[in-house]
């Protein structure tokens, strides 16, 4: 869904909601055994046939509740690198991206959350930010809701901790929701910014949902560390990306 998100930013320069909701719906149908959510197996189908409705359909799931799950922030990440330039801008855009298929406040915020993250470690990539100061700029940026609440609680952990006691304060996922997902993922990544290597050992130590807390926190710290912090046997070994790309409709720019 991140490769989803690519296309549509390289191809519009900004978030195009009925593009990017036929582009989810595509990636689905080309591939859908890539661990998605029960609620997605429905939604995704649907959109790839009728991106147009995608305002309806969203909202519908979970009895009408919409979706708070953490897929939106794990998919987010390209989103804060090409708008970090524009705080107010990426707001906006990591809202847009989410609301697609994640339209309760808490999975929108989750976006939010780690897509101004992201924005910041690219900001900072030459140019250290403390652990605090990091996370203190993502929660004023990240609207009221559990999500924040539990950005402010990551800011009472950042010394004399465990990994395993942040991850039991914070939670790592179980859940499946964001606001149980990106506090943590956030805690992780602020003190490990310029290491690639540690930030993926410290997440995957907190155990969880560690597809999806790996994935925020990489997506986040690739950014300040940069690609060449990322050993070249673990590049050697990653599923090749290319193959998942897909051509976004042909629409006017």
């Amino acid at each position: 869904m991140a490769v989803a998100i690519t296309e549509v930013l390289e191809r519009f320069g900004e978030i195009h909601s009925e593009r990017l909701a036929e582009n989810f719906g595509k990636h689905f149908i080309a591939d859908p055994y890539r661990g998605y959510g029960p609620a997605m197996h429905t939604l995704l189908p649907e959109l790839a046939k009728h991106p147009e409705y995608w305002k309806q359909l969203s909202p519908q799931l979970f009895e009408g509740r919409g979706s708070f799950g953490n897929g939106a922030a794990m998919r987010v990440a390209p989103v804060g690198a090409f708008f970090a330039d524009d705080l107010d801008e990426l707001v906006k855009q990591a809202t847009m991206s989410a609301v697609i298929t994640h339209s309760h406040p808490e999975g929108i915020a989750g976006a939010i959350a780690v897509a101004v993250a992201a924005a910041l470690a690219w900001r900072h990539k030459t140019s250290p930010v403390s652990p605090h100061d990091f996370l203190q700029r993502i929660c004023e940026r990240t609207p009221m809701s559990e999500v924040r609440l539990g950005i402010v609680k990551a800011l009472a952990f950042l010394e004399n901790i465990t990994v395993e006691q942040a991850a039991s304060a914070l939670g790592t996922g179980v859940r499946v929701s964001a606001q149980d997902t990106v506090p943590f993922c956030l805690w992780a990544a602020a003190l490990h910014l310029n290491d690639y290597v540690e930030a993926m050992w410290a997440t995957v130590t907190g155990l969880g949902d560690r597809d999806t807390t790996c994935a925020i926190v990489g997506g986040i710290v690739a950014l300040s560390a940069g690609v060449e912090s990322i050993p070249p046997s673990w590049v050697a070994s990653r599923e090749p990306i290319s193959a998942h790309f897909l051509c976004a409709s042909p629409d006017q720019n």
